[in-house]
């Protein structure tokens, strides 16, 4: 396994490529996980890293110009939630032939928002049912998966598939919203709000027991938590 370092970085092939986009090479150089990618100063539209070692798609400093991420042959079976953040003008990814295995693992991929080519061919996770339709959804804005174009009607069928439960996904994480009516308090809420009104107003009692000033005061007030005779407020009520 090879470190992905200063000196690589600095050694490493740069032109510019078939589209006049400036790309640097790291290509084939045993390279086990990203890093270090701050030296290149953001002056890449495009990075290849493909025939490395790479298991996860994560450790790139901000790169604000990069548009393109070449890592085809690797090792990738986890990709980081914030990928986005750090690569916020991505538009193509190739990730052919690596190790992703279940839809779950490509969530990170929206975060993705300008993306608009992707491919995972050769990876396990497209064997999987409704795996297009499922990254559909998921990217929006994909318009060629895995050297496919993205179609209408895939884009159609993906909503009708997908937002409804992701609908109820999020229901169930958050809890459902409840609805409140003006005036009415939901049955289930009110004897737990009962219970906590009742245990601060024997504190607020108990502290005033402490504070009173004659014996009379004293045995009123203790007469009123003895028997549970005391206002919202914690106040003994008046005896009629």
């Amino acid at each position: 396994m090879v470190r992905l370092g200063a000196e690589l970085i600095s050694r490493a092939p740069q032109y510019l490529n078939a589209v006049k986009d400036r790309e640097i090479d790291l290509r084939g150089n045993k390279i086990a996980a990203i890093e270090n990618l701050g030296v290149t100063a953001d002056q890449y539209d495009s990075i290849d890293l493909s025939d490395n070692e790479i298991v996860k798609l994560d450790g790139f400093p901000e790169l604000r110009r990069l548009s393109t991420l070449l890592i085809s042959n690797n090792r990738i079976s986890r990709i980081s939630s914030s990928l986005g953040e750090f690569l916020p003008k991505l538009h193509t990814l190739v990730l052919t032939n690596n190790r992703l295995g279940n839809l779950a693992e490509l969530d990170p991929l929206a975060s993705l928002v300008k993306l608009h080519t992707l491919s995972l061919l050769e990876n396990v996770v497209t064997k999987l049912p409704e795996y297009r339709l499922y990254v559909i959804h998921k990217l929006p804005n994909l318009r060629l998966l895995d050297f496919s174009k993205v179609k209408a009607k895939e884009k159609i069928a993906a909503k009708a598939r997908f937002a409804s439960q992701e609908a109820e996904e999020n229901a169930k994480k958050g809890g459902a919203e409840q609805t409140f009516v003006p005036g009415e308090v939901p049955a289930a809420v009110e004897p737990a709000s009962d219970a906590k009104h009742q245990h601060l107003s024997r504190t607020a009692l108990k502290a005033a027991i402490q504070n009173a000033q004659t014996l009379a005061e004293v045995a009123r007030l203790e007469r009123a938590l003895a028997t549970g005779q005391y206002n919202g407020s914690g106040d003994a009520m008046e005896e009629g």
